[in-house]
């Protein structure tokens, strides 16, 4: 969350509670909705790297709130994440370990083990369905997502499938 609320900053100052609203507008419901409390303590954290600075405004009605602004060392960590590609997903998969360790514990079937996550996987095609007939057709960055999660989803199962065929060849 750290960068992603460094981006927000980018475009100008923030408080807390704005960049948590600013997130749930942009990644829509299919996004996990961030904790406002979550969100303060990492802006402490990069109050504290120096990647942002804060100021307390005072109100005249309410509480003062503090408002954050990115520091030039913020700008440059930025930088850095939008230049650098993500590493490979699904290395350290846990579904597949459980997989991979099921025979030599006596404790899981690996076909039972693919049918459950088939199912599991499924489940979330579905919600994610209904996820994006309810979300706001103009939020394309929210459909995005829907969409890429719902690709990676039919992959998983696609893979699924894949284990289970070399499953039962080996049986």
């Amino acid at each position: 969350m750290r960068l992603h609320l460094l981006a927000l900053l980018a475009r100008g100052p923030a408080h807390g509670y704005e960049l948590k609203q600013d997130l749930e507008q942009l990644l829509g419901s299919a996004y996990p909705q961030p904790n406002v409390g979550q969100i303060y303590v990492t802006l402490g954290r990069l109050e504290k790297s120096g990647l942002i600075e804060g100021e307390d405004v005072e109100q005249s009605s309410r509480p003062n709130k503090k408002v954050y602004h990115l520091t030039e060392a913020g700008r440059d960590a930025l930088r850095v994440w939008f230049e650098e590609p993500e590493d490979e997903p699904r290395v350290r998969d846990e579904f597949f370990m459980k997989l991979a360790l099921a025979p030599q514990t006596g404790l899981a079937d690996q076909i039972t083990l693919i049918n459950k996550q088939r199912r599991q996987y499924l489940n979330t095609m579905r919600n994610l369905s209904k996820l994006a007939a309810a979300e706001d057709r103009d939020n394309r960055v929210a459909h995005l997502l829907i969409e890429g999660a719902m690709l990676h989803l039919q992959a998983d199962l696609d893979w699924l499938e894949r284990c289970q065929e070399e499953l039962e060849e080996l049986e």
